[in-house]
């Protein structure tokens, strides 16, 4: 795993366990990565809300930006994923040129997974075969396994059956 992964990787694991408000969907973290989004705020699903406050914050770091060729921060948040829903990081990760692959691709550390019920999160160890289940981090979700605006109550480790799987993002390859 190169450094800029593992920098990705452990900002995610500092976020484990942050919950959501009284208010399902809501709470002041909750609105702190909702606001990394070109949606207002409010009651709506926050996974890939989480996603985008991953990507904003790591880009932060001037030796990310440099290995992504982005010279300053205002062209980081020009050049990273505003989008508030889980299918639009995979339009605009083909607009960037970067790798999407199917799930019959083993995920690797640092992937964005994009989930087929609507949901994304970041795979946070190497598949070993396409079979072995997707180890991530991932926000609006539960400890049970659920993912929706009904039962999501934080940011979670997940292991995830590869079969749930839409595509994979992968920033370096």
């Amino acid at each position: 795993m190169n450094d800029a992964v593992k920098k990705l990787i452990d900002l995610a694991k500092t976020e484990v366990g942050t919950r959501e408000g009284p208010v399902n969907n809501t709470g002041a973290r909750v609105v702190e990565y909702q606001g990394t989004t070109w949606l207002a705020p409010g009651a709506w699903p926050w996974c890939a809300a989480f996603t985008c406050w991953l990507m904003r914050e790591w880009l932060e770091d001037g030796s990310i930006r440099e290995l992504l060729k982005l010279p300053t921060f205002s062209a980081a948040e020009k050049w990273r994923c505003r989008d508030a829903s889980a299918f639009g990081w995979e339009k605009w990760a083909r607009q960037r040129g970067l790798t999407v692959l199917p799930e019959t691709e083993k995920a690797r550390a640092g992937d964005f997974v994009v989930y087929d019920f609507s949901h994304i999160g970041l795979v946070i160890a190497d598949q070993q075969s396409t079979k072995e289940k997707l180890k991530t981090i991932e926000g609006n979700t539960n400890q049970k396994g659920d993912r929706d605006s009904n039962s999501g109550d934080g940011v979670w480790t997940k292991d995830r059956a590869p079969s749930l799987t839409k595509c994979y993002i992968r920033i370096f390859n």
